[in-house]
């Protein structure tokens, strides 16, 4: 992710072109057969998963191989979005991950973009079974995989950047899931050997000390695989050199709205801040560090070390949290106004570090958080052609216009929609949140069962208890309260299938065969001899909530959906950009709402579209009567602060308001004022 602009992110990039000499170690070429695209080997999906075996610690849940399950129904469509949009045409017209990547033996960029494009690709690829995004796919993980280095380095030679690698690490084991390619593991073994040895002498700097446990999670999964002990060392290694965010967390100190130059000041400079204080509370660090904790008590076998995300997600709430269920970030820990931004890679990166996390700990909670921001804060930020993006999001959002306001460190791009506002980070990086939330909709248990641990439209076919089964869930959930999963196993098998019962619905009701079932909070399990065709219902609960935010706002929820105020919206091209456009947008309609706490609201529901989120055919709305508050006002180009005092305009009536879920209004109030 960028640091303070795009001017300094750049001139680390070129400082990379002058990396240190490599340390030498013995090297032989690989000689495993090659893997084409559609040389997937048959039943990859039907793979047991792993679990962590001692010395490591044991954990409740594991993900399902990639390739496990498919997405169907709405979810489908969306992936299917994205693959026609920019996920599955960016490499055609956007240079940096083109022709001359550098992650495909080229001269071009060869640091992180090549890694986070792929990261979201390959899952793309084979949910859809696309030859066409495969071989895209294959261009970049053939040329990585039959270009070692000699000492056991791998990747483009301009850099010897150890965190760019760790990207491409997650790439790679996503990839031999998949496929089984026999070049993986070898490949994976060398680099880690040579970097056990090299660590020691030039250790994690920057962004590889701040997000050292990604490499962790790829380290783990190869020594499930290899029992390679000298895998244990290196995550040692990693932690000892890697930032301690759980020693942040436990006295958090950055309470309040970053304040840029103040923090320079205190670090004694610009490259001083970027090179640990600015790091720390930069947002993508962040999100990707709420997956440290967990994933290093797998290696600690510490429980407390395992918990410390609640806490973490608990400071992140109280001091930057937002309704979208995100912490503010634009570039930098924003403060609780609904006004303050989230960048793109932010959202994707929280939920990869929740779907983590959520496996590790167990914690029904993380499944909650988890939906919210799928739902919410992930669509939001792309057109409902995802052809453009926004670097930053918010949740207030009434206009996204060229103003450098109210941004901590970004700059005035930062909530235009296009090809690469604001920098291109999250131009690469926004392919993984929807083909990865799709792979962990479904998760073993430790109990040799199953478990859903989010809820949208799926199939899932894997082994339980040596039996081939097969799952069809179908829902039209968040936007219906109703999922039906029938289970078709091969032969009749017991075992047991957990599911996650949302917090946030009272009442749920469950039945197996159409016989009512006990529902318990968190997880409820369903242990019984499963035979073909079985079939259980869930019909979850969900009222229209009212919560509170900063300075006393009023935000409403319905189930997982977060609601918000639509703004008419004027599209301005602001420049072309090969096959899509950045845009401006600006309001066409009033927005300065404000509503009391106990309005009456009415829900109507209408069909979900062709486009899931899109707000024009809104699946679901509210209904409610407000007034509006005229000295609540904007200034440049973002509202105001929320008033915690607000007075409704006494000279115009109450109004009949319709709220649409939050993605579907990309200019939009989410916080309102609260009347009295």
């Amino acid at each position: 992710m960028p640091q303070l602009s795009p001017l300094s992110r750049r001139s680390f990039l070129k400082g990379l072109a002058l990396a240190g000499v490599m340390s030498a170690m013995t090297y032989r070429p690989l000689r495993a057969r090659p893997a084409s695209a559609t040389d997937t080997t048959a039943g990859r999906a039907q793979q047991a998963p792993l679990f962590p075996q001692a010395p490591l610690m044991p954990q409740p849940f594991a993900f399902l191989p990639t390739g496990s399950i498919k997405a169907s129904g709405w979810l489908l469509r969306q992936l299917h979005i994205q693959a026609d949009g920019l996920g599955g045409h960016l490499d055609e017209f956007w240079p940096i991950v083109g022709p001359d990547s550098g992650w495909s033996g080229g001269k071009g960029e060869s640091w992180e973009d090549g890694p986070y494009f792929l990261d979201g690709l390959v899952p793309l690829a084979w949910q859809l079974d696309s030859p066409e995004l495969k071989a895209k796919a294959m261009r970049f993980i053939d040329w990585t995989l039959d270009h070692p280095w000699e000492n056991g380095m791998f990747g483009p030679r301009s850099n010897d950047d150890w965190w760019p690698r760790m990207v491409m690490l997650k790439v790679l084991t996503q990839y031999h899931e998949l496929t089984g390619d026999a070049r993986v593991i070898p490949l994976m073994t060398r680099y880690f050997h040579y970097q056990l040895q090299a660590l020691p002498a030039r250790p994690l700097r920057d962004w590889g000390r701040m997000r050292w446990q990604d490499e962790l999670l790829s380290v783990l999964w190869l020594y499930q695989r290899t029992g390679d002990a000298r895998l244990l060392e290196l995550a040692q290694l990693l932690k000892q050199q890697g930032y301690d965010w759980q020693s942040m967390y436990a006295h958090f100190p950055f309470t309040q709205k970053t304040d840029a130059d103040a923090l320079r000041k205190q670090a004694g400079g610009s490259d001083a801040f970027m090179q640990d204080l600015g790091l720390q509370v930069h947002g993508v660090n962040v999100a990707q560090a709420l997956k440290a904790s967990p994933v290093w008590s797998v290696s600690s076998g510490n429980v407390a070390d395992r918990d410390s995300v609640h806490h973490q997600l608990q400071m992140l709430d109280t001091y930057h949290g937002l309704p979208n269920g995100m912490f503010s970030a634009d570039e930098h820990l924003a403060g609780r106004s609904p006004s303050q931004g989230t960048e793109l890679c932010t959202v994707v990166e929280t939920m990869f570090s929740l779907q983590v996390a959520l496996a590790i700990t167990g914690a029904p909670a993380l499944g909650d958080r988890l939906e919210r921001i799928a739902f919410n804060a992930l669509p939001a930020a792309l057109t409902d052609d995802m052809w453009a993006h926004q670097y930053n999001q918010q949740a207030n959002q009434v206009e996204c216009s060229l103003h450098r306001e109210p941004w901590t460190t970004d700059g005035p791009e930062s909530n235009l929609f296009g090809l690469e506002p604001n920098f291109r980070c999250c131009t690469a990086n926004f392919h993984q949140g929807w083909p990865k939330f799709a792979n962990s909709l479904w998760m073993a248990t430790t109990d040799h069962g199953l478990a859903a641990m989010s809820y949208a439209p799926c199939a899932v076919t894997t082994v339980v208890r040596d039996v081939p089964v097969r799952l069809e869930q179908v829902s039209d959930y968040p936007f219906r309260q109703t999922v039906s999963i029938t289970v078709h196993p091969q032969q009749a098998v017991a075992f047991p299938i957990r599911l996650r019962i949302p917090a946030w619905s009272q009442g749920t009701r469950i039945a197996v065969n159409g016989k009512p079932v006990d529902v318990a909070d968190g997880f409820t399990t369903i242990e019984r001899l499963w035979a073909p065709g079985d079939t259980i219902e869930l019909s979850f609960h969900a009222e229209v909530t009212t919560e509170r935010g900063y300075n006393g706002a009023l935000s409403f929820t319905r189930g997982a959906l977060v609601f918000a105020l639509p703004i008419e919206e004027n599209w301005v091209v602001w420049r072309k950009r090969g096959p899509t456009n950045d845009w401006q947008v600006y309001p066409g309609s009033r927005w300065n709402i404000g509503f009391r706490h106990d309005t009456p609201v009415s829900v109507s529901e209408q069909p979900v579209g062709a486009r899931p989120f899109a707000g024009t055919s809104a699946a679901v709305k509210l209904a409610m009567q407000g007034r509006y508050v005229p000295a609540w006002k904007a200034s440049e180009g973002s509202a105001e602060p929320v008033p915690a005092h607000a007075e409704a305009a006494t000279d115009e009536a109450a109004q009949t308001m319709t709220l649409v879920p939050y993605a579907g209004a990309k200019l939009r109030i989410t916080a309102f004022p609260s009347l009295t």
